[in-house]
């Protein structure tokens, strides 16, 4: 208990400082609000798997054109980055909302040794960036048994 207060007034006072806390925290959640949500970076959704052949990589990039995409493979790391820009418009009787969204995008991917780069296909098809990076025969020789001591 608080200094000079009853035991009534310090659970009020409790009550009133979990009010004010969770006010603080909507008040920090909300302040966002829709333009900081707008500018909100966007990064694709990537799926990377592999089997004996080949290492596949997926990425979901809706509203996206095959010219708004650069792929590039340095030093083992495969990066795919680009730009997306998004406009709306809708006009009715009282009033007009025109909204522009446009931000660049980057991901990394880094690859493993024995990779073929100069062998690596990449298609577009309806939002979805599909790569494909062939393994040498080396890498596709199969697995080594290492024997712990």
């Amino acid at each position: 208990m608080k200094w000079g207060l009853t035991k009534r007034d310090d659970d009020l006072w409790g009550i009133e400082s979990f009010r004010k806390g969770l006010r603080g925290l909507f008040d920090d959640f909300f302040e966002m609000g829709p333009t900081s949500l707008m500018e909100a970076k966007w990064m694709p959704m990537v799926n990377v798997d592999e089997d004996d052949k080949a290492i596949h990589v997926r990425a979901e990039m809706p509203g996206l054109d095959e010219k708004d995409l650069n792929v590039t493979l340095e030093n083992n790391m495969l990066t795919i980055s680009g730009e997306k820009r998004e406009e709306r418009k809708e006009e009715k009787k009282r009033y007009v909302i025109s909204e522009r969204r446009f931000g660049s995008f980057s991901r990394s991917i880094a690859l493993p040794e024995g990779i073929k780069g100069d062998s690596i296909s990449a298609t577009f098809k309806k939002g979805v960036l599909m790569i494909d990076i062939p393994k040498t025969e080396q890498v596709k020789a199969g697995k080594i048994k290492i024997t712990v001591n």
